[in-house]
């Protein structure tokens, strides 16, 4: 018995945010943007719209996809950062939007790596079989975390949720290999230090802009690049293939600059890099599944290719799975 893909969906809104609308908005530049991180647009919800609602319009395509029911599925996971508030989760609130029946449902926050670490903890709890068909989301409105004051993170993120339905396939398909680690003493180089048990809401939050994410750009950039390497190559390792044998490498699409690094040091070629970073910026845990879901909608990824997943994220967090479509 082998764990994988039944099918994949995709959400993400409607408004269009390009960096010309950021030019009016904070002191930045078209070309300042595109030089440093490759986006030229992304996506942002409006106020009405939560990560719940993004969630389970990705959830129900990923259903229509694998050409299930609502009823069919008995676990979830929603992985991110940005629920719609601390209680209930958002797989919770995707459940009840779904129409899903009673089964387990919960959060994960790895931040953009959360997606890989979702479908971790699903293999292992179906390994024990614990459930058949599970649902995992990745999902984050993080333009509601951005301050636009701040021209360094504000051009970086865009908001999106990728989805897939995973259960059994046949031997030989599926997830072949992982890796996935974490590293705390790093997590003060992405955070967001206000709102919490730590520091709760108050004035001083508000007036010091700390509900907002806040990152050092040039230490994650070194870290990420090395992380999304080692992690791939070590992933690999496990599923007994070499990173060649990859026919598509679906890479967490933060930064262009990230990205090229990771295909120079891993010495696959450009052509087979999933990569949609220009149109969505980095949409966190949604990341992966939505370039993934973007591949199997024009063609690209068929069933029976061989892909690497690879991620990090804030935490620090960093992860990888080779599989068999």
């Amino acid at each position: 018995m082998a764990f994988g893909f039944l099918g994949v969906g995709s959400a993400y809104p409607d408004r269009v945010l390009t960096n010309r609308d950021l030019e009016k908005m904070v002191d930045t530049s078209d070309e300042w943007i595109r030089t440093r991180t490759g986006i030229s647009e992304r996506r942002m919800v409006d106020d009405a719209t939560a990560t719940s609602d993004l969630a389970a319009q990705a959830g129900t395509r990923a259903l229509q996809d694998a050409g299930l029911g609502p009823e069919d599925i008995d676990l979830i996971i929603v992985a991110t950062f940005t629920p719609d508030s601390a209680l209930p989760s958002a797989a919770c609130r995707v459940m009840e939007k779904m129409g899903i029946p009673n089964c387990m449902a919960f959060d994960l926050n790895a931040a953009c790596t959360g997606w890989l670490y979702s479908i971790a903890c699903a293999r292992g709890m179906w390994a024990n079989g614990l459930f058949c068909n599970a649902l995992l989301i990745g999902a984050d409105c993080i333009t509601k975390y951005v301050d636009f004051q701040d021209r360094a993170t504000c051009v970086l993120f865009g908001d999106a949720a990728g989805a897939a339905v995973m259960g059994e396939v046949e031997e030989g398909r599926g997830i072949l290999g992982e890796y996935h680690s974490a590293d705390g003493r790093l997590g003060h180089n992405i955070v967001i230090p206000g709102g919490g048990s730590a520091k709760p809401f108050s004035q001083e939050v508000l007036d010091k802009r700390e509900q907002f994410i806040r990152m050092d750009g040039n230490e994650v950039f070194k870290f990420a690049v090395r992380i999304m390497r080692d992690s791939l190559q070590e992933a690999c390792k496990r599923a007994g293939v070499e990173p060649g044998d990859l026919d598509w490498v679906i890479p967490h699409q933060a930064n262009i600059r990230i990205i090229d690094g990771a295909i120079k040091r891993l010495g696959i070629s450009s052509e087979r890099f999933v990569v949609n970073v220009e149109r969505f910026g980095n949409t966190s845990a949604a990341s992966v599944g939505l370039a993934m879901d973007e591949a199997v909608r024009d063609g690209r990824l068929k069933r029976g290719d061989l892909v690497g997943l690879v991620a990090f994220g804030g935490g620090l967090t960093w992860g990888a799975a080779v599989l068999r479509y």
